[in-house]
């Protein structure tokens, strides 16, 4: 019996282990990623999103959330449900993506965002990046401030 508790307690201490160190490995917003780069970011973690972890894609694009928008979206659990929701899912697991700068200043940059879903579908967002101005460990990061609702293109075939 106590064999079989201690191979337990390995196993799930094991299991909390990894998870910890792939947590780790998600990139945190830096003043040196570039507004393109943070879009690129998020999208690559969203196309993959379950690669380190259970919705390690979604956590990355998390990351670099602009304080202010996360106080609308709620928190992280919220974060979840709204990108696994009919608006953004096609976000998850997505074939390709294109990223296409429309507008910007030194404040704030606006990205057209075409994505192929794994449906072999195009969308097309707008998304919106600023660097954060307040005292902190995120001044001068560039963060994701909105992100619109898809406009559906059709499909690919």
């Amino acid at each position: 019996m106590l064999k079989k508790l201690l191979l337990t307690f390995n196993i799930i201490l094991f299991y909390s282990l990894s998870s910890v160190a792939l947590k780790a490995d998600l990139v945190n917003p830096s003043s040196l990623i570039k507004p393109k780069e943070v879009i690129q970011i998020q999208l690559t973690g969203l196309m993959k999103n379950d690669s380190f972890f259970e919705d390690s894609g979604i956590e990355q694009t998390w990351n670099f959330a602009h304080p202010e928008n996360k106080k609308n979206t709620g928190p992280l659990t919220n974060f979840k449900m709204m990108i696994k929701g009919n608006s953004y899912q096609m976000l998850l697991n997505h074939l390709s993506h294109t990223i296409t700068q429309v507008g910007s200043s030194d404040k704030w940059a606006q990205f057209e965002v075409i994505i192929l879903d794994k449906e072999k579908i195009y969308h097309k967002f707008k998304w919106q990046v600023e660097k954060y101005t307040e005292e902190g460990p995120l001044k001068d990061c560039w963060l994701t401030t909105m992100v619109s609702n898809p406009i559906a293109l059709g499909s690919s075939i």
